[in-house]
């Protein structure tokens, strides 16, 4: 630094750089988190076939939504999420407010916006739903989830296959009970 900083102008400057670092990795993590995609979720549904997935995670967010926020730069950078996710999941995330192109699981294309929209009838964010590998959803959760715990949970509701007989609600009582 300048011999000629004071020291309060240097100590500002270095918690910003810090504040900088810190945002930036928890925004490559967050990314870690998403796998890329070009809009065509049938080839992604394909892909995930391919390489043994259960089926394809959608994060469903707005650019100005607090929660989903802080569930990309909390939870959702935490190696044992991304882990768990991307083992099981294609994990994509789609811009409720986008305006590009969408080829949905059933091959209807329309807008970012307008499948969530009219489609999925996803009105606040976050919404994260997990699609089986015929397409179809199997789970739909509206909001954050509370804790790290809780977000883990909703993948293991869909991996063990509690979603074909019991509702989230049951599952997490069940398995706070268990604790």
């Amino acid at each position: 630094m300048s011999k000629n900083l004071n020291p309060i102008k240097a100590i500002s400057l270095s918690c910003l750089m810090a504040l900088s670092a810190f945002l930036t990795t928890n925004t490559m993590a967050a990314e870690s988190f998403f796998m890329e995609t070009f809009g065509n979720y049938q080839e992604e549904l394909e892909v995930a076939k391919e390489d043994g997935k259960k089926g394809v995670f959608v994060f469903y967010h707005m650019d100005e939504c607090p929660f989903c926020h802080r569930m990309k730069t909390t939870i959702m950078t935490e190696p044992d999420v991304i882990k768990l996710f991307r083992d099981n999941f294609l994990t994509l995330q789609h811009d409720i407010e986008g305006s590009n192109e969408i080829t949905d699981f059933d091959g209807q294309v329309a807008t970012a916006q307008e499948l969530a929209e009219k489609k999925y009838r996803v009105r606040a964010t976050p919404v994260m739903m997990i699609f089986g590998l015929d397409g179809k959803p199997v789970l739909r959760y509206t909001g954050p989830t509370r804790t790290k715990e809780e977000f883990k949970w909703l993948a293991e509701y869909v991996i063990d296959g509690s979603y074909q007989t019991m509702s989230f609600t049951k599952y997490k009582r069940q398995r706070k009970q268990a604790k």
